[in-house]
């Protein structure tokens, strides 16, 4: 995790032993929700309360 050129970056985090997660896709800003607890996870898109996906501003890094 970390690397330059990876597609996802972590925006929010909260809990330990069940996590929820933001995670940005740098080429199109879509916003998805992971959620994780015990042995189990899942992740899908975020949701605006249109039920529109939460696009963010994409804020390009130097290659």
């Amino acid at each position: 995790m970390g690397k330059k050129n990876d597609r996802f970056i972590k925006t929010y985090s909260q809990g330990v032993v069940g996590v929820i997660e933001i995670w940005v896709d740098k080429e199109t800003g879509v916003n998805y929700i992971y959620r994780s607890g015990g042995y189990g996870g899942g992740i899908t898109v975020l949701l605006d309360k249109d039920g529109k996906p939460v696009i963010s501003d994409i804020v390009k890094e130097d290659k």
